[in-house]
């Protein structure tokens, strides 16, 4: 019993530096879609795969310098244009927001025929989007 409430006390004491200020992004880090291609025609299961140029990938839950990890907007306005979008606050995880927190760099997602759009967002040890924000264009794509 001692010895799991440490390890939660000890977890807790890591979580101010997980809750506090945004991370600061890299200048010039982009984030992008190397597949699909903005206006592509797929069939479903589609595969996105993402691209990241000026920062490294690290598990959500890692605090390393100058990395984040992906998540995938899906059928949404662009990030920051949504009822929601606190920059500051953790990015939900629902149908829209796809959180990639184990450090992948693709997805195989089943979607509906016809048109959809993408947006990538790279997000900190605790899920919190970047200052500034590191996001991709919003690229749509249609499903036969």
């Amino acid at each position: 019993m001692k010895f799991a409430f440490a390890v939660v006390l000890i977890a807790a004491m890591g979580m101010p530096a997980l809750a506090g200020a945004q991370t600061a992004a890299l200048e010039g880090a982009k984030v992008y879609f190397v597949q699909p291609a903005d206006g592509a025609t797929v069939s479903s299961p589609v595969t996105v795969v993402f691209g990241l140029s000026g920062m490294g990938v690290a598990p959500a839950g890692v605090e390393k310098e100058n990395t984040g990890h992906h998540h995938l907007l899906i059928d949404r306005p662009p990030f920051g244009e949504a009822e929601g979008d606190d920059m500051a606050s953790g990015l939900p995880a629902d149908d829209h927001h796809k959180h990639f927190g184990g450090g992948q760099t693709e997805v195989t997602l089943e979607l509906a025929p016809g048109p959809h759009t993408l947006q990538l967002v790279l997000g900190d040890a605790a899920h919190v989007p970047l200052d500034p924000p590191v996001t991709s264009e919003v690229i749509t794509i249609t499903v036969q």
